[in-house]
């Protein structure tokens, strides 16, 4: 094995948090670019037949779809935000330095923003399971 870069463990990866912001990165899009497939089906489904499309947008107005959906809003606010900090490592001088400082700052807001969120998106769901 040789050293240098791969170090004691014998690999370049360690788990660290550039490591984890790059596979959430890779997740989040591969999510998104699939919602996006299926959004773009069921929309055009309409032009085929507007009365399937009211069926299959009706199956949606249920909790499991509602929780889907607040998964959605959290992968494109993760993918957003992580993305603008992406932009500022590569064109801003100072980001390698601060790449890690950069990706709690993009947790904190993710996490804020979708405790903010949850509330009123899940009070239908909160309704149907807890008679809340």
């Amino acid at each position: 094995m040789a050293s240098g870069a791969q170090g004691a463990k014998g690999t370049l990866y360690r788990g660290r948090e550039g490591m984890w912001s790059w596979v959430a990165q890779r997740v989040t899009g591969v999510l998104l670019f699939f919602f996006l497939f299926a959004h773009v089906l069921d929309t055009a489904l309409v032009r085929v037949s507007p009365h399937t499309y009211n069926q299959v947008i009706g199956t949606y107005k249920n909790p499991v779809v509602n929780l889907l959906e607040v998964g959605l809003v959290g992968a494109v606010m993760f993918h957003a935000f992580n993305g603008l900090r992406i932009i500022a490592i590569d064109f801003w001088s100072k980001g390698p330095k601060y790449q890690r400082q950069l990706l709690w700052v993009v947790v904190g807001l993710w996490a804020v923003l979708m405790l903010g969120f949850l509330e009123p998106m899940m009070q239908h769901t909160f309704h149907e399971w807890f008679g809340w």
